[in-house]
């Protein structure tokens, strides 16, 4: 994974020239490479030996409402926040180290690929912290973010409940005012929040002095009614043991309580959790309910909370491709040492011919293949939306609002095509090793239940569908699927001065068949119609942007005036194989999915109940 990521971020991405920004004036491209080395060896020196450990030794709940953990959750913790990569891109005021974030992701794909469940949750600590330092009040910076990102306390996110998984507009979670003087506490309006969340990864542990949650939550009218939709959701800071103003705990553990665990298929090295906001069972001072903090305005909480989202769904993406990684990494090694079967030509109708590697048979090439296409391709869609990010965050204003504006277009997909592709991945990856991969004997088995969480999380499936078709494409007029057909266009335009001719005509093809379906699917005023097939359509935006993403790597594979070792050569030469691969075999699929997308098939749509 190594060469493709140093070929994704040097060659393709040109990383180095963000060092030209005042933000990253004091990085150098050796930088870059020392955490990227640092990363990779923590990651292959301290995760991956206890990868299998916590998958078989998975959290329980202990008898007083604490969780136990296996002793290497406290080891790969405590390694992670030792390598700075908690705060690897905030800025210096608060501890950070201003990397670029396509570096900060770059660097995380190593940990990920290692262990998945393992670092005590870092990325939604950093979220957490993210989110804070944008809506929150300064003393909630000072006090909830600066010690997050210091690795000091940890962060998760509190949304969903057991009757509104994403329906987020149904939660039921109340936030009442905690007294007469309730505006007045210095760190934040004082709420007690009264309810229960589901899903909360990292939502109890002792790997961290303190936990700070983010919770969605209503504010009763005057009436205590709570105001339907989203609009009446706001955000509160609820830690899980009261602070000061000085980050100094004061003792009191706030009413925040462990109802139970969730065992999960996979991602078993953090506590997934059931939490109880203000049952009673921890009162604080002398009244039930846990103390919240409102971050910004009151109903505003969802738009805040996408800040974390967001980031958690390009964090989403880029575990589904480290995973899907692992999986070829270890079948691709398995093929070429286990010998089964024999030539099909000549050589192989001799019975007594010895067994072949079966890397030297054509379908198990097919398969891996596939995987090399479904995971470097993943893997630089994941950069390249980091990359993405950096330009929002310091480049010129015009640059900065076009990044953001396909950033905006690109972030279902970021989430959604790894998720399904690398899991696809990790399939075949099973395949590969025949019935040994179907054992715990094998490594992949467990790589398959680890991704098979990254198309629910941050948003299932379909969710994204119909945010990419209902939403994201129809913003300001299409103004972001004009940029985003003009990047594809660009692409085209060198491939075909590159010589690769054929590849960028039928990526051209694919472009115009999808521009001309997103309009046909919105030509009547039917958003029923239009979306019945968004997740078809999800499909094929996809396949096109993985097929202008590895064009646009194949470019850059055979950049003249360039002079490379054989290992080079011979990995730039894989690159182009998979780019190949993936026109001849993936991207013919788009026009079966933009047809029912164009038609308004209503098969789906029109099904009955009880016909089922």
């Amino acid at each position: 994974m190594r060469r493709t990521i140093d070929f994704l971020l040097n060659d393709w991405l040109a990383v180095g020239t963000l060092t030209e920004r005042p933000r990253h004036a004091d990085h150098s491209v050796d930088t870059f490479t020392a955490v990227l080395d640092t990363c990779e060896r923590v990651a292959r020196e301290v995760f991956q030996p206890v990868n299998r450990v916590v998958d078989v030794e998975e959290p329980r709940m202990n008898p007083d409402g604490t969780v136990w953990l296996p002793e290497a959750a406290y080891v790969t913790a405590q390694a992670y926040r030792d390598t700075g990569m908690i705060a690897a891109s905030q800025d210096a005021e608060y501890g950070g180290a201003q990397l670029p974030c396509v570096i900060e992701a770059a660097a995380n794909a190593f940990f990920a690929k290692a262990g998945i469940g393992l670092g005590g949750g870092a990325m939604l600590t950093t979220g957490n912290a993210n989110l804070i330092l944008a809506h929150g009040s300064p003393t909630q910076k000072e006090v909830f973010a600066r010690h997050q990102l210091s690795g000091r306390w940890s962060g998760t996110m509190c949304l969903s409940e057991t009757q509104a998984g994403s329906s987020l507009s149904d939660i039921t979670t109340r936030a009442i005012p905690d007294g007469e003087e309730h505006a007045a506490d210095p760190l934040g309006p004082r709420y007690r929040l009264q309810g229960n969340k589901m899903w909360i990864s990292n939502g109890e542990h002792d790997l961290t002095e303190n936990i700070v949650h983010l919770v969605l939550a209503k504010i009763p009218d005057a009436h205590g009614r709570l105001i339907p939709g989203v609009k009446g959701i706001s955000l509160f800071i609820v830690p899980k043991r009261l602070v000061d103003t000085e980050a100094q705990l004061t003792g009191e553990r706030n009413d925040v309580a462990l109802a139970g665990l969730n065992h999960k298929c996979g991602y078993r090295g953090m506590p997934n959790t059931l939490l109880n906001f203000g049952e009673g069972r921890h009162p604080v001072r002398g009244a039930s309910g846990a103390i919240g903090y409102l971050v910004g305005a009151e109903g505003h909480g969802l738009a805040y909370m996408f800040h974390m989202m967001n980031e958690a769904r390009i964090a989403v993406g880029l575990g589904a491709a480290a995973l899907g990684y692992a999986g070829f990494e270890a079948s691709l090694d398995y093929a070429r040492t286990r010998r089964q079967g024999r030539s099909i030509g000549p050589a192989g109708k001799d019975p007594a011919s010895p067994p072949i590697r079966i890397v030297e048979h054509a379908d198990v090439r097919r398969m891996l293949l596939a995987q090399k296409a479904y995971v470097e391709g993943s893997l630089a869609l994941v950069l390249y939306a980091a990359r993405l990010v950096d330009e929002t965050r310091t480049a010129d204003a015009a640059t900065a609002a076009n990044a953001h504006a396909l950033l905006e277009v690109l972030t279902p997909v970021v989430k959604s095509w790894p998720s399904q592709y690398c899991l696809e991945a990790n399939s075949l990856a099973i395949q590969v090793h025949g019935g040994y991969g179907y054992t715990r004997d094998f490594p992949v088995e467990q790589y398959w239940r680890d991704n098979r969480l990254n198309m629910i999380h941050e948003g299932a499936h379909g969710i994204h569908g119909l945010d990419l078709l209902g939403r994201k494409v129809r913003l300001n007029e299409g103004a972001g699927l004009r940029l985003y057909a003009e990047r594809v266009l660009a692409t085209v335009s060198k491939a075909e001065a590159a010589g690769l001719d054929s590849w960028a005509r039928q990526l051209k093809t694919a472009l115009s068949h999808l521009v001309s379906a997103t309009q046909t699917a919105w030509s009547v005023p039917d958003p029923e119609a239009a979306l019945a097939n968004a997740t078809a359509y999800l499909e094929a935006f996809g396949h096109v942007t993985l097929a202008w993403l590895w064009l646009d790597c194949a470019i850059a594979a055979q950049a003249p005036g360039q002079e490379h070792d054989e290992p080079t050569r011979l990995h730039r030469r894989g690159l182009k194989q998979a780019m190949q691969y993936f026109f001849a075999y993936e991207l013919p699929k788009i026009d079966a999915w933009l047809a029912v997308v164009a038609r308004r098939d209503d098969t789906c749509r029109s099904m009955q109940e009880d016909w089922f």
